[in-house]
């Protein structure tokens, strides 16, 4: 018997990288999942490699008339949400004198404005004592170059996971945030036009010598869900290989 047996759960941006194979860890735990992407395409391949525990719902958490309808879908399921996976986002480097108007919009629609409002919009349908999981990134916690907008949007959804946790805990609900380090998906190798040699250069940063797999960071997802974290809330899980620890 899984870890979340019966439960449903929602994870956005579930069409590759940590989205999907938390989508797959979490169905392999015994939870129906709803899985959302702007990309059609793969979200039909996901669903697929997940299995008949999967629900697809295409939308972007950036658009509001989307989110409506995916929570239509997920009341109509009648179970309401045992987990929420907030895992959608969106990166691209830009140094201070780069940044433009569209990159910070960009950046800050989707991770910061597109968290808020899915977490906003599910509270009718989260159950209690449900589990909120944020996807963070330990390029919150430092000043890496090119990174600034986008480390200023993970901080934004640090600061969220706090209030939101003491915000819910009446109703037994928990906020946390895990926290990745560099992790080998499509996402990460299209930040530049050399992506093994960015992958090489950030694995010599991290004191494990690698990058994560995305699987790693679903076992973490995994735990918060379950009821193995039943007494974490408002904090960050770390699976970042030591990066921001020694």
């Amino acid at each position: 018997m899984g870890l979340l047996e019966g439960r449903t759960a929602l994870v956005t941006g579930g069409s590759a990288g940590i989205g999907l194979a938390a989508a797959v860890r979490l169905a392999a735990e015994g939870a129906h999942v709803f899985v959302t992407g702007r990309r059609e395409a793969e979200l039909d391949a996901a669903v697929k490699a997940i299995g008949p525990a999967a629900t697809g719902v295409p939308g972007d958490i950036g658009d509001l008339a989307d989110l409506d309808r995916l929570y239509a879908t997920i009341r109509a399921h009648g179970r309401g949400l045992d987990v929420l996976f907030a895992n959608a986002s969106i990166a691209a480097l830009g140094t201070l004198d780069q940044v433009t108007e569209e990159h910070f919009d960009a950046l800050f629609r989707i991770n910061v404005r597109g968290t808020l409002f899915t977490v906003k919009k599910a509270l009718p349908l989260l159950n209690d004592g449900a589990s909120v999981i944020l996807n963070g990134s330990t390029n919150g916690d430092v000043g890496d170059d090119a990174m600034g907008v986008y480390a200023a949007s993970k901080a934004a959804t640090r600061s969220f996971a706090r209030t939101w946790a003491n915000e819910l805990k009446g109703r037994g609900i928990r906020v946390n945030t895990v926290t990745p380090g560099p992790t080998d998906t499509p996402a990460l190798a299209a930040l530049t036009p050399d992506a093994e040699l960015f992958r090489r250069q950030l694995s010599a940063r991290v004191p494990l010598g690698r990058l994560a797999r995305p699987e790693e960071i679903a076992a973490a997802v995994a735990f918060l869900a379950s009821d193995q974290s039943s007494f974490i809330t408002g904090s960050s899980l770390y699976a970042d290989g030591g990066l921001n620890q020694i």
